[in-house]
């Protein structure tokens, strides 16, 4: 099944649901996506947010006046339910081409490797990328197709989860085919290295985007900033709908009284009779912990890894323009630079990000742009000197995608009390589409249809 392959909302006359009120904890994705789907079939929804803006951990940052991100998130053709609420929250518009850029599958290092992916179905389209890919000699490019075909002999499966690394090693994917493709899709894709990253987990992104339909391998690269992307607009479809948005309100607790839920925040509390915790795994831990039948619950949140995403942000004379939107980096700190004066109308700003963990945790941030600036002049000669430059560092950015990891399930033993965020979908990374799938699916077990 290709990713988001959840059932569409039914369609007709929006229901109302009587008495029931849900509250949402939690303004991310995952949050509202939840706050969406319910908003969308009559259900009173309020969420809480403790932050002044929505996005979570993939929102707009200002600086010197610029609309940035704090962190440089793609998307991919085959997150279905991420797009589809993206349309839901816009009606009349076509939000795909007013918000993104889609693009065919290419991965392009200047001067060293281009993977692109020919217009065939599927698997064609996937095995021609790699026949035709420039700098892997032929033989890794043959030992890389039987890769892919033992792949789909089995489904994208594994007896038995082991490392992203223990993975290529046993298929013979080393050299230059596991430097410029395999080891920077499993970074990008799991924020996770390959030495400790889930192969299961990276299985699932290639069947979904590799293995599905040909358009399920595209870019889908932002346009606008990650806030206007999906929570500004869904936060004005859930207001439209008669839905409430509580920004700056901090949830203290998560509580039972009288067979309701009840929320409480800055001395005030509210009861409902549904409630979806849409924080990250730590925070959520908090919340839960005055409520006994919950201990296993907080116990299970509490070991959860993080890995960072910082993106370096350098402003060139507006001139400059990179040879593609998207342009590959390898060797160095940084993995991918995207050309915002293409992508966001911001000529001469280029963003820069370095997933996952790195000798860049210890260094400062003008030493952090100064060594991206010269990775970029390596690969692009005639590149000047910046004006200026701004590094953004999303600590705990993402979960770490280990093998092993043990995911909880969205619904608990407390009736009407709910999970979500990237964090709990069992089969993805986390990333937009596993934050939005999790909170549909968390909507969808308020209105019991799943």
């Amino acid at each position: 099944m290709a990713a988001g392959g959840l059932p569409r909302a039914h369609g007709g006359p929006t229901r109302s649901h009587g008495a029931e009120r849900a509250a949402v904890i939690g303004g991310g994705y995952a949050g509202l996506a939840a706050a969406v789907e319910l908003a969308a079939r009559g259900v009173p929804v309020t969420v809480f947010e403790a932050a002044r803006q929505l996005g979570g951990r993939a929102r707009r940052v200002v600086h010197r006046g610029m609309m940035l991100d704090n962190g440089c998130h793609i998307l991919l053709g085959c997150y279905r339910e991420t797009l589809r609420l993206m349309e839901q929250v816009s009606p009349g518009q076509s939000v795909e081409s007013a918000s993104l850029l889609r693009l065919g599958l290419e991965l392009h290092v200047p001067g060293r490797f281009r993977l692109r992916a020919p217009r065939l179905p599927p698997p064609f389209h996937a095995l021609g990328s790699l026949l035709g890919a420039r700098g892997i000699p032929f033989p890794e490019k043959l030992r890389a197709i039987r890769f892919m075909r033992s792949l789909e002999r089995t489904g994208f499966r594994l007896a038995a989860d082991e490392t992203v690394a223990a993975l290529l090693a046993r298929h013979d994917q080393t050299g230059a085919i596991a430097r410029h493709l395999w080891h920077p899709l499993c970074l990008a894709a799991l924020n996770t290295p390959v030495q400790t990253a889930s192969a299961q987990v990276f299985l699932n992104v290639l069947r979904d985007s590799l293995h599905g339909d040909r358009a399920d391998s595209d870019l889908l690269l932002p346009r606008v900033d990650l806030s206007r992307l999906f929570p500004d607009p869904a936060a004005a479809f859930v207001g439209r709908q008669g839905g409430t948005i509580r920004l700056g309100t901090a949830v203290d607790s998560i509580g039972k009284e009288s067979g309701r839920l009840v929320v409480e925040w800055a001395g005030a509390r509210e009861a409902f009779s549904s409630v979806i915790c849409a924080t990250p795994p730590h925070r959520a831990a908090t919340l839960l912990a005055g409520i006994p039948e919950l201990a296993a619950v907080t116990a299970e949140l509490k070991p959860f890894q993080f890995q960072p995403i910082y993106s370096v942000y350098l402003q060139y004379p507006e001139s400059l323009r990179l040879p593609h939107p998207m342009t590959g980096m390898t060797g160095g700190l940084g993995q991918w630079a995207f050309d915002r004066g293409t992508l966001c109308g911001q000529p001469g700003m280029v963003g820069v990000v370095i997933s996952g963990p790195g000798p860049h945790e210890s260094m400062e941030r003008k030493a952090i742009a100064r060594h991206v600036a010269r990775e970029l002049a390596t690969l692009l000669p005639k590149l000047p000197e910046p004006i200026w430059h701004w590094v953004v560092a999303e600590k705990r950015a993402t979960i770490a995608s280990t093998v092993g990891l043990n995911r909880p399930a969205h619904g608990t033993s407390i009736p009407g009390l709910y999970l979500a965020g990237d964090y709990t979908d069992r089969e993805y990374p986390a990333t937009l589409e596993a934050a939005v799938r999790s909170g549909v699916k968390c909507a969808r077990l308020v209105l019991g249809e799943t």
